[in-house]
């Protein structure tokens, strides 16, 4: 079956299966590698993207039913110029990932929470991220990232 993707911003012709997750697309024919497979049942928060701004479990969600919508991987997102986004560059800094697995999966469901709360208390960051597991146990870590990136957003 073919249907059309918007993928950070770029629309793509994809001839796949109509029940092929998105995150297959995204991996084995965009070449995005941003997302990780972990549980494949959505659980788990390592495929997570973007639709329309919003989290989304890539794992388990068919690529044909996006049509439409705004899809944003790790690698759509972008700071000033195509530097690091603030929220790469603040989890960097905090030295947030050990395995990194998880990490963009976090990165972009804090990027959701931050779109609609620029300045969440550590609770709210906790909260948003309580479905991505982090099997490392670099939580705090994560968190400190995420309001490290928030205050720069803020100026």
């Amino acid at each position: 079956m073919a249907f059309t993707l918007t993928v950070n911003g770029e629309t793509h012709s994809i001839d796949a299966d109509e029940d092929t997750p998105l995150l297959y697309v995204l991996r084995d024919e965009l070449k995005l590698h941003g997302a990780k497979y972990g549980c494949g049942v959505g659980q788990c928060g390592a495929c997570t993207v973007l639709r329309d701004g919003a989290p989304l479990r890539s794992c388990f969600v068919p690529a044909a039913s996006l049509g439409g919508q705004a899809i944003t991987t790790l690698e759509g997102l972008r700071g000033p110029g195509g530097a690091l986004h603030p929220l790469q560059r603040a989890f960097l800094d905090e030295q947030a990932g050990q395995c990194a697995y998880c990490i963009p999966g976090m990165i972009l469901a804090a990027e959701a929470l931050l779109r609609v709360k620029p300045d969440p208390t550590e609770a709210e960051i906790r909260t948003a991220l309580d479905a991505n597991l982090c099997r490392c146990g670099s939580h705090n870590r994560i968190v400190r990232a995420i309001q490290r990136a928030a205050k720069e957003r803020q100026g």
